[in-house]
């Protein structure tokens, strides 16, 4: 299943007398978790860029006379000043920071918008309930998150990142459109998405997958808003098998039922793997989680952390998902022990557990 972060502040956000904001990174996401709570009977709305002054005229209004209970907006949407004034009249009573691993420069996403969060808390009349949520984090992001927002001694509850139900492969085939195709053959007729590093690969794949019958779509940025809804739409009932992407797809996808995840590249950062990856498998069915990766895949993201806000840091993130990618052991002990998890047993459910270690072995020694 999903991590269920969202119930972990959205519960609280009902039993409070007042507006919680919710500070979220993208406006999908968002727009998301908001139509969940409204088919709910849930008083929530979010405020972004794209909406008509008219539209947002109306909203504030309505959050102004007490009609919504969680507000849902951008961190970027905190610096500008007439909102400023607005929250100074009509401070939330909860303050809820969700992917707070972006306020980390050490973490997959730092999104700078995130740095001002803090101060934009300590100018409110009255410090509100204040709290964090990711689902990747590991103990130096968390440490992080707490000194960037300002969490006050904060209690920190945390779960374990392991997921039984999830198998782990990784590969380095010569030729990365038949392993693709090879992988798709042992997950038939199964719902599942294709990562890819660029909107050139996912075209590939796409067309790829089209060729040999695939009921495929593709999904990128390079898309348009509604082509990208629609494809969304059609994945969650149904009517397509196999999204291939980018990392823009994914967050606040509401299906359970995803049986395979692809990463056709390698991505930037453990982090962003393993939140692609968790994708799998949130119904609590067995999942299979597919790695490639390929000294191209290296260039590419080494390019990519170079556009970044902090090179250093993604360099480093890269560096590590290069070093997984190499390890020769078992995967999900190299996955725990990155963030912060100490498990001494190796888990038969990965590639090398079961194809080049110990378990194949002692799984060989008693079918002989």
């Amino acid at each position: 299943m999903g991590a269920g972060k969202s119930v972990c502040f959205q519960v609280p956000a009902l039993m409070q007398a007042g507006l919680t904001y919710v500070i979220s990174p993208l406006i999908s996401l968002m727009e998301d978790q908001v139509a969940h709570l409204q088919a709910n009977n849930i008083p929530a709305v979010c405020i972004n860029s794209g909406m008509s002054k008219h539209t947002y005229n109306e909203v504030m209004y309505d959050i102004h006379t007490g009609v919504y209970k969680l507000l849902y907006l951008s961190p970027e949407r905190l610096q500008n000043e007439w909102f400023i004034r607005f929250a100074l009249k009509n401070p939330p009573v909860f303050v809820v920071v969700d992917e707070a691993h972006c306020v980390s420069q050490w973490g997959h996403d730092f999104r700078p918008s995130y740095l001002q969060i803090r101060a934009f808390v300590e100018q409110l009349p009255k410090r509100p309930l204040y709290a964090a949520f990711t689902a990747t984090a590991t103990p130096r992001v968390r440490k992080d998150i707490i000194n960037s927002l300002g969490l006050a001694d904060p209690a920190v509850i945390l779960r374990s990142f392991d997921r039984p139900n999830l198998f782990f492969v990784k590969k380095s085939p010569a030729d990365k459109d038949r392993a693709l195709l090879d992988e798709l053959e042992k997950v038939k007729g199964k719902s599942g998405i294709v990562y890819c590093s660029t909107h050139q690969h996912v075209e590939r794949c796409f067309r790829l997958l089209r060729q040999h019958g695939y009921r495929a779509a593709r999904y990128h940025a390079g898309l348009s808003v509604g082509e990208r809804t629609v494809t969304q739409a059609a994945f969650i009932n149904g009517q397509v098998q196999i999204i291939v992407a980018t990392s823009a797809f994914g967050m606040g996808v509401d299906k359970s039922d995803i049986a395979f995840v692809i990463n056709y590249n390698m991505p930037q950062s453990l982090e962003e793997y393993y939140q692609e990856a968790g994708r799998a498998g949130r119904n609590g069915a067995d999942a299979r989680c597919t790695l490639f990766y390929s000294g191209e895949d290296l260039r590419i993201g080494k390019a990519l952390a170079q556009q970044q806000e902090k090179p250093e840091g993604a360099l480093q993130l890269l560096a590590a998902m290069w070093d997984y990618c190499h390890h020769d052991g078992c995967l999900r002990n190299y996955i725990l022990r990155y963030f912060g998890e100490t498990r001494m047993e190796n888990c038969g459910k990965c590639s090398y557990c079961c194809e080049s270690g110990w378990w194949k072995q002692f799984t060989d020694f008693f079918r002989n």
